[in-house]
């Protein structure tokens, strides 16, 4: 069974692009947004996957992840996925050992650029990167579903970062 631990940060600036990759175009969508389990089809690279995800902590999640051709991963994403797609381009740095993804969105959530690091344990301890800022790990507005259903263009100037929660509640601010 497979099993993600992942920590979530807002990037403050760009020193980071001086240690990525060159990046990769990721397009992403998915056939369902329930809170408890998605199922996200992505096309990265020239490379097409289907992934399922279901929810074990606000860290911790299942995960299972399948290749599949990159003309169905298309056509799923055309034709069958919750629109808009999450459009992004993914980079890859290491930093204290650990590999961190930062994802710079564009499109609906263009503006936003979040860092990633997976971990062994959710007490697992790391260097933080000069150029992270606020952690959102627990903040549910930054997930990837939920960017589908509220795009960080419909909220990003109405203070979400400072509490505001578009639902009314203070929800997942910790």
């Amino acid at each position: 069974m497979g099993r993600e631990i992942e920590r979530k940060f807002l990037v403050d600036d760009d020193r980071w692009r001086s240690a990525a990759d060159s990046g990769v175009e990721v397009r992403q969508g998915y056939l369902s947004l329930e809170p408890e389990r998605s199922v996200r089809v992505r096309l990265a690279g020239g490379i097409g996957s289907l992934n399922i995800k279901g929810k074990i902590s606000s860290l911790s999640r299942y995960e299972f992840e399948y290749a599949i051709p990159v003309g169905d991963a298309c056509e799923m994403l055309d034709e069958l996925c919750i629109q808009p797609l999450i459009e992004k381009t993914r980079y890859r740095l290491s930093h204290g050992g650990l590999v961190w993804e930062i994802d710079e969105f564009r499109g609906d959530n263009a503006g936003l650029v979040i860092a990633e690091v997976e971990l062994q344990s959710e007490s697992q301890r790391f260097d933080t990167p000069v150029w992270l800022g606020q952690e959102v790990s627990h903040d549910a507005h930054y997930l990837n579903i939920n960017l589908v259903k509220t795009p960080y263009s419909k909220w990003r100037d109405r203070g979400i970062a400072h509490g505001w929660d578009p639902g009314g509640r203070d929800g997942n601010r910790r």
